[in-house]
């Protein structure tokens, strides 16, 4: 019997009116997908935070993959490419190190001002990239139970 997949959805709380439409995106889709699959929750402080509970996380054998999602904006005072980069690479290493696929959802815009205008477009944009994690988790689900089914029927 093949095991339900689940998911975890890891959501940095800078800007979290704006990354909090991942989220949104995410489950909507899902549920478009017809995917009736739990999805845990977490917050952490701030995208920098992300790597290490993805990784506890994908240690638990819980997850069919972790999807994480943060805004990491140039604020003037560190460089924020440094920082992205640090994360990007941090949630790769999660997943090759622990066989968890970890889907990212971590925006950083060259131009970002805490405007109307520029939270409108972003949450908009949260919405979709959101909407295009759940595509990826719902596909390496299937990916996933038809690699445990082949390995099955090839013992």
């Amino acid at each position: 019997m093949t095991k339900s997949p689940k998911f975890a959805f890891i959501k940095a709380r800078w800007h979290a009116e704006i990354v909090d439409q991942a989220l949104v995106g995410f489950e909507n889709r899902m549920a478009e997908l017809g995917l009736d699959t739990p999805v845990d929750v977490f917050d952490v402080p701030g995208a920098f935070e992300m790597p290490l509970l993805a990784q506890k996380l994908a240690q638990t054998g819980t997850y069919t993959a972790i999807a994480a999602a943060a805004l990491v904006v140039d604020g003037g005072i560190y460089r924020h490419d440094f920082v992205a980069q640090a994360v990007v690479s941090g949630l790769m290493d999660v997943g090759i190190n622990t066989g968890v696929p970890i889907l990212s959802v971590s925006l950083t815009p060259h131009h970002f001002q805490p405007t109307s205008e520029h939270n409108a477009f972003f949450a908009e944009h949260f919405v979709m990239k959101g909407r295009e994690a759940a595509d990826a988790a719902a596909q390496v689900a299937r990916l996933y139970q038809g690699l445990a089914g082949a390995t099955k029927s090839a013992a």
